[in-house]
């Protein structure tokens, strides 16, 4: 049965009824600005009661970690503690202010950078900013203090990117947003980069390889200290993608693989909150290197106290003040509370869980790359003989109460679903979601129609995606 679609609040408006009246001015009433207000705004009109169920009927409509399973491959949707955000919430540090003189803000000072020096001795590296806002904004910054080292030595000539085909996207429009050229890097049979066609490409005019390890394929780069040692061997340098580094907490150091400069999402990785447009943070980290080029200011620590300071050939400012503070306090707590074998027990919990759903899944949808994966694993999402797609099975998925997994992605697999459980899940809802995914292939051999025309229990029905990008529909036309 399918469900009739609830009114707009548009379509809910009565003339005279109010949500709310603005109370009295307590200060002299002033001219509005000419050229910047309208006489009709076409504002619905409805009751407070009618407005506050509207849009908490919306609400429930979300899916969110806290309502569903949410696997997106990639992304890391895991669950974010709530004591988190009671430690974001302490009026000490809510009610500070960037531009208090620093020896008044002392406590926030140090816990940045006891943050800072934390996400050092987790990755290896000799020196990490806080600066950037997100995860795109990091790799940013670390590909701009690349082209900052290679130019303070004079080295113009470099302007080549090496990009494995399997990246994410953003690492070849950061490269062009930087001005550099990009080169794809094929992989090889088991996932790798393959060794020969990056030994090619390095040469005098490369700037460096950008490597998410592990990479998209939620598979471990196995022939990794032989591609950094090609890089370096050539002048380049290491960039490393640290979206997935939740499987490698504890484990394995990125600095001491061998990468020069890697971001941190605090969002995926640190349990600070994730989508939706809200604030994020993407922290960068450098080696010897890179080092002097960091993005600042940075908080250093002389004589008990700590101040503020730019690194000496720092690339610049690239956030207003001092980064988004209120995710650093999330991420902090949730380093602390874990301590160093929890942060572990964190990655070997998110390589378990991958490894068993995978095992649950693949009966029914292959494997793009047979091996063991780290924290996501990817499988082709079709069945042919039925017709259906990826897109289809994801569409039915949302019919079973559950997220889709991320679709086709990699770029460099046919009908790809990567699928991430996280560490947070249990046992039994990986069972449950293997168990929708067995009902769904049974269904695409029985009734491939009724994957094809999912999902059926929503407000809105299957869309025409390509439609809506290319005419998109902003405002309400009533």
């Amino acid at each position: 049965m399918r469900l009739e679609p609830e009114p707009l609040i548009f379509e809910m408006s009565s003339p005279g009824r109010r949500a709310y009246t603005l109370p009295e001015l307590d200060v002299p009433a002033a001219a509005l600005p000419e050229g910047y207000t309208r006489e009709e705004v076409n504002l619905p009109e409805v009751s407070e009661l009618e407005f506050v169920r509207h849009y908490t009927h919306l609400s429930q409509k979300n899916y969110s970690i806290d309502t569903h399973f949410y696997p997106l491959g990639s992304c890391t949707m895991k669950y974010n503690p709530r004591v988190n955000e009671k430690a974001a919430t302490i009026e000490g540090l809510t009610q500070v202010h960037p531009l208090q003189p620093q020896e008044t803000v002392q406590g926030s000072l140090e816990l940045m950078y006891n943050l800072q020096e934390a996400l050092k001795e987790i990755s290896g590296f000799a020196g990490v900013s806080l600066q950037p806002a997100a995860g795109a904004h990091g790799e940013f910054t670390g590909v701009l203090m690349m082209r900052a080292y290679h130019a303070s030595r004079g080295d113009t000539k470099r302007t080549k990117m090496l990009i494995p085909d399997s990246a994410h996207g953003t690492n070849p429009a950061t490269s062009a947003m930087s001005g550099f050229s990009v080169v794809q890097i094929p992989s090889d049979r088991r996932g790798n980069v393959d060794l020969e066609a990056l030994r090619r490409e390095c040469d005098d005019s490369v700037v460096g390889l950008m490597l998410t390890n592990p990479n998209t394929l939620g598979l471990f780069e196995e022939h990794v200290l032989e591609v950094c040692e090609a890089v370096h061997a050539c002048g380049g340098l290491m960039y490393g993608d640290g979206a997935n580094l939740n499987a490698l907490l504890g484990v394995a150091r990125p600095g001491d693989l061998g990468f020069d400069v890697m971001h941190f999402n605090l969002h995926k990785t640190f349990t600070t909150p994730h989508g939706g447009g809200g604030p994020g943070s993407g922290p960068v980290g450098a080696g010897p290197r890179l080092l002097p080029f960091l993005p600042g200011p940075v908080v250093v620590q002389e004589e008990g106290q700590y101040r503020l300071q730019a690194p000496e050939q720092s690339i610049g400012r690239l956030k207003a003040f001092y980064g988004n503070y209120g995710m650093f306090l999330r991420a902090y707590t949730y380093i602390r509370m874990m301590g160093p074998d929890g942060l572990r027990q964190v990655a070997e919990d998110a390589v378990l869980n991958a490894n068993y759903l995978k095992a649950l899944v693949t009966p029914y949808f292959s494997l793009a790359i047979d091996r063991s994966c780290m924290h996501e694993f990817v499988v082709h999402g079709d069945i042919p003989a039925a017709g259906v797609r990826a897109l289809d099975v994801s569409k039915r998925l949302i019919d079973y109460g559950v997220h889709p997994p991320t679709n086709y992605f990699p770029l460099i697999v046919h009908d790809a679903l990567m699928i991430e459980p996280t560490e947070t899940e249990s046992k039994e809802m990986l069972e449950q979601f293997a168990e929708i995914m067995r009902q769904i292939a049974e269904e695409a051999g029985r009734d491939p129609e009724l994957l094809r025309s999912a999902p059926h229990v929503t407000p809105v029905f299957r869309l025409d995606e390509v439609r809506a990008a290319r005419n998109p529909v902003l405002c309400y036309k009533g």
